[in-house]
Parts: C-alpha cells; sequence; structure tokens
C-alpha cells in the first residue's frame, strides 16, 4: 500500500464516509496536538500575551463556537466539508480564535474584554443562524431527562472527591469539563442510540456494554495525568506551561461534550 493509499485509508476515508477515528489517526492526531498546543503557547510568550483567568474566560466562547459550529454541521445547517468535521473543525476554530486574538491584542488596550466579547459576538451569529434554519431541526428536549439528573450525579461525585483529595480540588474544573463529556457520551449511546467514534472508548464501550465505562476511563486518565504534571512542575515557567496544557485538556472535554449535547437536542 503506498503512501497516498495510506492517508486516504486512514485519514480521508474516516472523514469521507463518517467512519470515526482509527489507532493510525487517532495518534498522528494526538501528536500534532502536542505539537500545536507547544507551538502556540511559544508564540504568546513571544507576544507577551500571559496565560491567567482572564483569558481562559475570554477563550470559553471559542470553544462553544467550535461545538456549535460542529452541530450546525450535523443538522446540516453548515455545509459538511473538510473543515467543519473533526478533526478539521479544530483548525478552523483556532483559526478564528487566533486571528480574534491578534487583532483585538493589537487595536485595544483592554484586549482581553474585546477579545471575549469578539467571540460571544460569533456564538450570537451561529444563533442567528440556527434560527433561520428551524425547519431543518427537530428539537428533542427528552434529551434533559437523561442528562440533567446523570449530570447532576456525576459533578456532585467530583464536588465530594474534591473535598477529600488536593489533586481533585486543585483541577476539578478539568474534572467537571471530562464528566459533562462523559455524561453526554453516556446518555447519547446508552439511551439514544448514538455511536462513540474514538478508538479506545468504543472500544472500552463494547468491551463493557455500557458507556458508563467513559466515567471511569476519564477519571484515570486524568488522575494519572495530573500526577504525572505535579511531579514534573518545578518553576514559575513550568506552571505557566502546565496551565496552559490545562486547558487543552478542558477543551478537549468541554468542547465535545457541548457538541454532543446541542447535536443531541437538535436532534441529529
Amino acid at each position: 500500500m503506498g503512501a497516498w493509499e495510506v492517508f486516504q485509508r486512514y485519514f480521508v476515508d474516516p472523514i469521507k464516509y463518517n467512519e470515526g477515528y482509527n489507532t493510525v489517526n487517532t495518534l498522528t492526531y494526538a501528536v500534532i496536538l502536542g505539537l500545536a498546543a507547544l507551538g502556540v503557547y511559544k508564540i504568546l510568550k513571544r507576544l507577551g500575551i500571559k496565560y491567567d483567568k482572564a483569558f481562559f474566560r475570554a477563550l470559553i466562547p471559542y470553544m462553544i463556537l467550535g461545538a456549535f459550529g460542529r452541530a450546525l454541521t450535523d443538522a446540516g445547517i453548515i455545509p459538511r466539508t473538510y473543515l467543519t468535521v473533526t478533526p478539521g473543525i479544530y483548525i478552523s476554530t483556532f483559526i478564528i480564535t487566533f486571528s480574534a486574538l491578534l487583532i483585538t491584542h493589537r487595536a485595544f488596550e483592554d484586549w482581553r474584554r474585546a477579545f471575549l466579547y469578539t467571540g460571544w459576538t460569533l456564538v450570537g451569529v451561529e444563533f442567528i443562524l440556527l434560527l433561520s434554519h428551524l425547519d431543518k431541526i427537530e428539537f428533542n428536549t427528552r434529551v434533559l431527562l437523561y442528562f440533567v439528573p446523570l449530570a447532576s450525579i456525576a459533578l456532585a461525585v467530583i464536588y465530594f472527591l474534591s473535598r477529600e483529595f488536593p489533586l481533585i480540588e486543585r483541577n476539578s474544573y478539568l474534572f467537571y469539563a471530562h464528566f459533562y463529556d462523559a455524561t453526554t457520551t453516556f446518555v447519547g449511546v446508552d439511551f439514544l442510540g448514538y455511536w462513540e467514534q474514538h478508538v479506545l472508548p468504543r472500544y472500552l464501550i463494547d468491551l463493557t456494554g455500557t458507556a458508563a465505562v467513559m466515567y471511569l476511563l476519564k477519571f484515570t486518565v486524568l488522575a494519572v495525568a495530573l500526577y504525572l504534571m505535579d511531579e514534573i512542575e518545578e518553576t514559575e515557567a513550568d506552571r505557566e506551561l502546565m496551565d496552559f496544557i490545562k486547558t487543552v485538556m478542558f477543551i478537549l472535554g468541554f468542547a465535545p461534550g457541548t457538541r454532543n449535547l446541542l447535536r443531541m437536542l437538535m436532534g441529529v
């Protein structure tokens, strides 16, 4: 099998035919994500943009922007292209986010506020797009009958665990984000007939017969990763980098969870 055939089989066809992920593209995307995150962090440092809590809050609407856009693509409101489905949606969302960051950073003294408002404005545009295509949507509010109680229980578990374990307390927002994502997967797969696209979760779901296994998977991966990050963190520079990596980890939980929830609510 030639290089093009390999690329076609493992990267193009899964997107073209909505086949989900495979081992090859999963590992490749993981490496690319890691390198891209480090590259973005270095660029921010070079531009003198300090990563802090205000910056993190300003990123929230852009996370919703990508998730909302992906759900609108699933609903047929936004055309399906390689840049509007995973993993391309991450690239297009990054381009929009980074462009907005550069423009607001150069044009406004209070650039964090301008960056935040720009993000919410873009989300508003997507909401208007949804309202103008309601004929394509069959809202399924029954999703909430499953999601609300299960999410409440899941988040309560994290709350009580955070009172006992300092590692969870310091990083509770990450556990909340990923348990939110796990709940959307659990609801979608076990109650609404959806399927899991990622390789390892799909294997574990098939093995156990339930997507509830996502809670255990996410908790284990997060706990191990955060423990190792604490072990290698020694300097202030290390702490800043780890905080940035944690933001990437948050996005990988919050954005897919939001996309799943919006997609299910839209009935697609």
